[in-house]
């Protein structure tokens, strides 16, 4: 709810039973590509610096973490580059900055948007704004991009999560007070005036993820606390949004509880529709990493999944939950295995949390060596933060996006297929799939010359090895010499092989 108004995703994706789980229709945005998005990188400015929070408002994406310049695309380190900081405004079209350019003292850790678009929150470390005190916490008018004057409530320390709802600012972090008040870790403001709230959940401990149910009736808390008003609650917590008392949420039995060990804290709270998602990185070897969904009423646990490799950041579109971090072993869950590298960017299905189609990639780098650390989206995009600078194996720092335009990433070029004929009048030709970075199935298609033979559909991932399909070629004239090549298509993109010849014996 936090970040984006959902829009329609259609046109039925061909996607491999075997592969994706069953439940409703799975749908893509155009043809060409299996979930709702592409995995082509789009064009957009970077950052000099880790991006931590991302928010949409209508046409405009705000970013903030700890860069200090942006920088225009292809572009390495100190060329083309403007002064921001710790916070910027970028054209959701284009990926264009705009003119917003404040000027903080301190690194922006969160942001949200206000549901109609007009003001936008951000949270952090700063203590001024332009010059004018703003204590962890400071509005802008997304008109008019200047500071709200007024609206300046004290936080005490770091604000790392928020999120807006009717005429309420619910926040959380690492601070003990608000407006000289006690709050620990968790507090609401009005929207309208900044003025504290009596909402007080009281977390024993530090809280990096807030969100709303679609429908208003709830607030989700998350992070590293084990206690919400003295009463047990262990890194996630439904709480009521006028008393702050928190529901009995069965989802959160979940989440292991901390021992020497493991010790798993909520990174990022996504809700769509009836759902709420839950992120989660783990300090220690083997300790939970993974995503969850629950009753965004009930507080039911829907489904989860076990990847290992901390899971900084999610994002619902549609029948898809993108994740950001860096996954390396999925295979409690049917997927990848150990060794197969860091999957920094994939999608899972909402309806039970496997992997699907979607797997374009980044690096890792600053302190955190995750990657991604924040989404946004405007419905038909997802704008990624982090701090990384590669994308897709090209230089792109900090900030990239994809979006549905259609197209898709194209397959890899399929071999030569292999050829022999050891009988008179046949050949035998086989040929391995190849990968889609947002397709798994494909189509194949051998040709003998301008021939058609066949047609098959098959579905690969990048860290599964390639299945063989064989095809017998039969009353051919001995002593001919015939080429076969193969074609391979994900509904838009057609790619075509080297010919291989054989001499039919």
């Amino acid at each position: 709810m936090k970040k984006a108004v959902l829009v329609l995703v259609t046109a039925v994706a061909v996607i491999a039973a075997a592969l994706i789980p069953s439940g409703r229709p799975v749908e893509a945005a155009t043809s060409g590509f299996g979930s709702a998005l592409s995995a082509v990188k789009q064009v957009s400015w970077q950052t000099n610096s880790s991006v931590n929070a991302l928010a949409v408002a209508g046409n405009t994406v705000y970013a903030g973490g700890l860069f200090t310049r942006i920088r225009q695309p292809g572009q390495p380190l100190g060329q083309g580059d403007a002064a921001r900081s710790y916070i910027a405004a970028f054209n959701r079209t284009t990926g264009v900055p705009t003119r917003f350019a404040p000027k903080l003292n301190g690194p922006v850790w969160s942001i949200a948007t206000s549901p109609d678009g007009k003001w936008v929150v951000i949270g952090g470390d700063f203590t001024t704004v332009d010059g004018v005190k703003r204590s962890h916490l400071a509005m802008f008018s997304v008109a008019t991009g200047k500071l709200v004057a007024g609206w300046d409530p004290v936080v005490a320390y770091r604000v790392s999560a928020i999120a807006i709802g009717g005429n309420s600012v619910y926040f959380g972090g690492s601070f003990g007070r608000v407006d000289n008040t006690e709050r620990n870790n968790v507090a609401a403001v009005t929207l309208s005036t900044g003025v504290l709230l009596p909402w007080d959940p009281d977390a024993d401990d530090d809280v990096y993820a807030i969100d709303l149910s679609d429908n208003g009736t709830r607030v989700f808390v998350g992070g590293g606390f084990s206690e919400l008003k003295n009463n047990d609650h262990y890194a996630l917590a439904m709480v009521n949004t006028t008393t702050g008392d928190a529901y009995t949420m069965p989802a959160a039995a979940a989440i292991p509880e901390p021992d020497l060990d493991c010790q798993s804290r909520v990174k990022d709270i996504d809700t769509l529709g009836s759902k709420v998602f839950v992120s989660n990185a783990g300090s220690g070897r083997g300790c939970y990493d993974g995503v969850l969904a629950a009753d965004a009423t009930s507080g039911k646990l829907l489904w989860q999944n076990n990847c290992l490799g901390a899971t900084e950041a999610i994002k619902a579109i549609g029948n898809w939950l993108y994740k950001g971090s860096h996954a390396h072993d999925c295979s409690r869950d049917g997927g990848f295995k150990d060794g197969t590298g860091n999957h920094h960017l994939l999608v899972e299905s909402t309806t039970t949390g496997k992997l699907g189609p979607w797997y374009p990639n980044t690096d890792y780098g600053g302190e955190t060596e995750v990657g991604p650390l924040a989404f946004a989206s405007g419905g038909n995009d997802l704008w990624v933060g982090g701090d990384f600078t590669r994308v897709n194996g090209g230089a792109q720092q900090g900030l990239t996006r994809f979006t549905n335009t259609p197209g898709g990433a194209r397959p890899t070029l399929p071999a030569a297929p292999a050829a022999s004929s050891t009988r008179a009048g046949k050949a035998t030709v086989s040929f391995p799939t190849v990968v889609d970075a947002d397709n798994i199935a494909l189509t194949y298609t051998l040709f003998r010359g301008s021939t058609k033979l066949a047609s098959w559909k098959r579905s690969s991932y990048s860290w599964v090895k390639p299945a063989v399909t064989t095809f017998s070629d039969t009353r051919l004239p001995s002593g001919k010499t015939v080429s076969y090549r193969v074609q391979v298509s994900d509904g838009r993109n057609v790619r075509s092989g080297a010919a291989v010849a054989v001499k039919i014996r």
